[in-house]
């Protein structure tokens, strides 16, 4: 219901999703897609592995939003790749990169205001793009969840995390965190 309720205010502002309509409380209905082999990491505050990475103070805001390339990959850990391997490889054009980091920056200010507006901080997410052929003409959107498990979510006031570290750091309730991201969307 959090992923539906992300994706379809998207599609009212204009930036297209894979999404249909939802099933029932598990499943959703989406266009099909050849999915892009890249994960788009979108970070506002530095946290997780970047902290870990290059040694940066964990919370620190970022000025802008950091745009990370991971090849789409589980057997070699999604590493991270440039905009040059993306190009080199034809993952994608460069009109297509071009677009989606342009799409990207257009999803974040959306999320960024969405989750502010209830007291939450959008601390990073990760975002996945699909080509669709519609009419004979190639199209990119957007085609992933958005959810508590693709992003990290910190309370404004207390920075109680709200998301999937919940899980990963072993700090229990999170089916509680989860449906206080729900109730407070």
């Amino acid at each position: 219901r959090i992923s539906e309720h992300i994706l379809s205010s998207l599609n009212q502002v204009g930036i297209e999703t894979h999404l249909i309509k939802r099933i029932n409380m598990r499943e959703q209905l989406v266009k099909l897609v050849e999915i892009i082999p890249i994960e788009f990491v979108v970070r506002n505050i530095a946290t997780g592995s970047l902290t870990k990475r290059l040694g940066i103070e964990d919370g620190t805001v970022l000025d802008y939003p950091l745009i990370e390339y991971c090849l789409k990959n589980d057997e070699l850990g999604d590493p991270l790749v440039s905009r040059e391997h993306i190009l080199a490889f034809k993952w994608m054009n460069v009109f297509e990169l071009d677009w989606i980091n342009e799409e990207i920056r257009r999803i974040n200010d959306f999320l960024l205001g969405m989750f502010r507006g209830v007291g939450i901080k959008l601390v990073d997410f990760k975002l996945e793009f699909g080509r669709l052929e519609i009419n004979g003409k190639k199209e990119i959107l957007l085609a992933d969840e958005i959810s508590p498990d693709t992003c990290r979510l910190w309370d404004v006031v207390s920075e109680k995390k709200l998301d999937k570290d919940r899980f990963r750091k072993d700090l229990g309730n999170i089916i509680q965190a989860y449906q206080e991201v729900a109730r407070r969307l």
